[in-house]
């Protein structure tokens, strides 16, 4: 199988780490990356008339850094199937991202947590929240600011059970193929016991997942649900974290802690955030 895989950048330090992050993750599988720069996104200027010339200047000047960045990665690579493609645009990022996912059958977007953007600062708090929520079409990828890729051993799915999952993991065990990783399933223990929906959604969780390594675990509710994964990650050596983005669901309840609204939801590793199937 040939992944197709979107990496948007602005041409910053983190977007790079995010591309190296990416080219280590599938050193050995057959990909297709696509480096994405939407001028828009990354434009500062605050004139209230930009000149075609300017703008000729701009794409031309984008066009010659993707360039720069595909040769940087290409270097960077060391499968010979892997396979490297641009696109540019001077559309807004969000439906920039959209249109290439529909036309280059895009798997997954991988990108970085911060950077020089037009949205100021990408950080983990509103500016993420809202691109994750408004891509829906296929599952993203966010990597901290420089952190270096490390062999996926442990994979973190923290869930409270409210769910039937069915096909949105997929992607979920795709990503424990690539490595034989093991995927740790992390319920925080609200109450003692289980409801009846609650203890079917695992039983067929289980069912599942059963062809990849895992586990059950279950987290003591202390704190917030944030601080419950953020210790679940260090305690397991946690390597990546998986969630789907539900309406109403665990990653929603995460989301909106207030201490998450006031600072942002900073990941300490890679964070997989799986859209809701339509």
């Amino acid at each position: 199988m040939r992944h197709q895989i979107l990496l948007p950048t602005d041409f910053s330090d983190n977007s790079w780490s995010a591309i190296l992050y990416a080219l280590k993750l599938y050193a050995n599988e057959p990909c297709t990356f696509y480096f994405l720069h939407s001028w828009s996104f990354t434009n500062k200027t605050s004139r209230t008339y930009i000149t075609s010339s300017f703008i000729e200047l701009q794409k031309k000047e984008a066009k010659a850094q993707l360039l720069e960045l595909t040769n940087k990665a290409k270097a960077e690579s060391t499968n010979s199937d892997h396979k490297f493609e641009t696109i540019h645009s001077v559309e807004p990022l969000f439906s920039t991202i959209e249109s290439a996912i529909q036309d280059f059958k895009i798997s997954l977007v991988i990108m970085g947590t911060k950077g020089a953007t037009g949205a100021k600062e990408f950080f983990f708090g509103s500016n993420t929240v809202n691109i994750i929520n408004k891509i829906r079409l296929c599952p993203v990828l966010v990597i901290p600011d420089g952190y270096n890729f490390i062999k996926p051993e442990q994979i973190a799915f923290p869930t409270d059970y409210n769910r039937f999952y069915g096909d949105e993991l997929q992607p979920l065990l795709e990503l424990s193929k690539l490595y034989d990783s093991k995927i740790r399933i992390a319920h925080i223990n609200v109450s003692d016991n289980l409801s009846d929906k609650q203890s079917y959604n695992l039983s067929m969780l289980k069912a599942y997942i059963e062809d990849c390594p895992s586990c059950i675990d279950w987290m003591p509710n202390f704190g917030t649900k944030e601080q419950s994964i953020i210790d679940f990650i260090k305690d397991y050596d946690i390597n990546i974290l998986v969630m789907i983005n539900y309406k109403h669901s665990f990653i929603e309840n995460v989301m909106n802690e207030p201490v998450i609204q006031r600072i942002g939801f900073h990941p300490i590793i890679p964070f997989l955030v799986i859209p809701e199937m339509n």
